[in-house]
């Protein structure tokens, strides 16, 4: 057991470490004027206790026994995917969170990546580095991957949905697929995006009108001031205004702690978890930025080569889609708070407040321990 403990990438827990504290202060700036979400912040720091008992624990279970039992996981996502449609109650015009007594919430959505990364990962692990066939490779993972990204949409869910489809784009790339199926994926994306792009300009006001009897008129004034930033109504282009004008008031070196409730900020939704990276660039500005962008790139990295260490492809494959999937939240949390992305509601890692999202990315964490610790055992048994 203590040679397991030993495995673990203490540089990462260190960043962990840094990560938590972070969290707990920006999440404690971004509420403290607000009663109804008091005590956000101690809440924090228990969801962060109970997600580094979750890393000790997997870290301790290997990792080729989930595996082995993918099918199992997938079938209990779906599952949940789809009760969330008969049990669920409708917040933010979805359906997509459980309600518990006590306050507690959980989300399947966020459950589901880490199901789809290990269903992906036992997929790949069969052609054991060999170039990917579409008939029985590529078509399965697409099979695999389809079901829960159309459960995802339906909710609606924008922001996971668009998750999977870069975990999976990220894992087929590490998997060997051919450039050959490159080249005809990105023909049908680009392609479908023309499509789309020129449907949505066609019937934009059909669209419209049937997104708002769906109660969904949301949608349509995400995409729309995305494609037409210019057209978008104030209230469309408000969230992304002055969340780039809050950002760039902090200027290099930010307002100071608990100094940036300008009036900007308060016209932003959630700034404690959607939209805490505008708290970030306001009250600590650029540097503050870039010390928290340098933080994830070394904490990317450790995984990239934790990765490349391992003698078990499919351990491989598992960490690129937890660092894929990692790197894409990253870089849409942020993105869509400097105007570059279209706004989604995806949560900035291990710093937006929310138990499901920081629970999910801690286990996954466990699960990339629990690959290196059991990398000797794997070179004895084979």
């Amino acid at each position: 057991m203590l040679n397991r403990f030993k495995k673990i990438d203490w540089l990462m827990m260190l960043i962990l470490g840094l990560f938590m504290v972070i969290s707990t202060l920006i999440v404690r700036s971004a509420t403290h004027n607000d009663p109804k979400y008091y005590h956000f912040d101690v809440k924090t720091l228990i969801y962060y206790a109970i997600g580094f008992g979750i890393i000790l624990i997997f870290t301790m279970i290997d990792y080729r026994l989930l595996l082995k039992s993918w099918y199992i996981w997938y079938a209990i996502g779906i599952g949940l995917l789809v009760a969330v449609f008969f049990l669920a109650p409708v917040r933010n015009g979805a359906r997509s969170w459980f309600e518990f007594p006590g306050g507690l919430t959980f989300q399947p959505a966020e459950f589901m990546k880490l199901i789809l990364i290990l269903a992906v990962a036992a997929v790949l692990g069969r052609r054991q580095g060999d170039p990917l066939r579409m008939r029985t490779d590529v078509s399965a993972i697409a099979a695999v991957s389809l079901v829960p990204f159309i459960l995802v949409m339906i909710q609606p869910d924008l922001g996971n949905a668009m998750i999977y489809i870069f975990i999976v784009l990220g894992m087929l790339w590490i998997g060997n697929i051919r450039y050959s199926y490159v080249v005809i994926g990105l023909t049908a994306v680009i392609g479908g995006l023309v499509l789309f792009v020129t449907l949505f300009n066609t019937f934009n006001t059909d669209i419209k009108d049937y997104l708002e009897k769906h109660h969904k008129e949301h949608w349509y004034q995400r995409i729309n001031t995305y494609i037409h930033p210019d057209q978008a109504t104030a209230d469309e282009r408000r969230q992304s205004e002055y969340a780039k004008i809050a950002i760039g008031s902090g200027g290099l070196a930010g307002d100071g702690y608990m100094q940036g409730e300008s009036k900007n900020r308060k016209f932003i939704p959630y700034p404690y978890s959607d939209s805490i990276f505008v708290v970030i660039g306001e009250e600590f500005g650029f540097q503050g930025s870039a010390v928290l962008l340098l933080l994830y790139f070394i904490f990317i990295y450790r995984m990239i080569l934790i990765a490349y260490q391992c003698f078990d492809l499919r351990g491989s494959f598992i960490i690129i889609g937890i660092a894929s999937m990692m790197v894409f939240q990253i870089f849409q949390n942020i993105g869509m708070m400097i105007g570059l992305m279209p706004i989604t509601g995806i949560t900035l890692p291990f710093i937006s407040y929310g138990g499901t999202s920081l629970l999910l990315n801690m286990l996954s964490i466990g699960m990339i321990f629990s690959i290196r610790a059991h990398q000797e055992k794997y070179t004895l048994d084979t």
